[in-house]
């Protein structure tokens, strides 16, 4: 039985389809914990009302963002996690946390990565012309917003689209595609060489 481990910073709404998923499908896995970077954060009363483990360790509280680091390190293996998983997490993490985990720490972003990297992926997407953006649930690596790419979600962009619109229809399809890595993570089911990643039981790695 895999243990997880999910962070976030606020409603945690792919936290959310993880937990339901892992549940309604009966995943080899357990949640273990839902630890956040601050107190306020919606996703830890939803977590402990259906019994998960919660923790807070308030990035606020340090000056340095290793020590930092540290401390949410320091938390989580607490939990005992053979996976990590970022959802809605709002803080960089340090080279050192990265390859404390390396292997078993994944990340959602809201772009077709290599593209728009960073925040305000949607925004950026417009002003670009582009006819199509997505998600991508990657293996997380000390670059920002790089790592081996598990899977990834396509949609259309339509004429008269604002990031909001934009932005609701992308998280429609990060619900389905992060549980559904989460899944094949835990199921033993993604080998990675050569900074590729591949689903061995031959799955499409792409949502249309």
């Amino acid at each position: 039985m895999k243990r997880i481990v999910i962070l976030i910073s606020g409603r945690g709404s792919n936290m959310e389809a993880i937990v339901q998923r892992c549940a309604e499908q009966g995943w080899p896995a357990q949640v273990a914990a839902v630890v956040a970077n601050r107190a306020d954060a919606a996703g830890l009363a939803w977590a402990a009302a259906r019994g998960i483990a919660t923790a807070v360790v308030e990035h606020r509280a340090y000056a340095a963002r290793a020590d930092f680091d540290a401390e949410l390190a320091r938390v989580i293996d607490d939990f005992a996690p053979d996976l990590l998983v970022l959802a809605g997490f709002m803080r960089i993490l340090g080279e050192a946390f990265v390859r404390h985990y390396e292997g078993r720490l994944l990340n959602i972003h809201p772009s077709l990565l290599p593209a728009f990297t960073g925040l305000h992926t949607h925004r950026r997407a417009l002003e670009a012309g582009c006819k199509a953006v997505g998600a991508t649930v990657h293996f997380v690596t000390p670059e920002l917003d790089h790592g081996p790419i598990v899977m990834q979600s396509v949609v259309a962009v339509h004429p008269g689209d604002d990031e909001a619109a934009l932005a609701a229809r992308v998280l429609a399809t990060e619900h389905v595609i992060y549980p559904l890595a989460v899944r094949w993570f835990v199921e033993g089911k993604l080998a990675v060489a050569n900074g590729r990643v591949v689903q061995t039981a031959g799955a499409s790695q792409v949502l249309l």
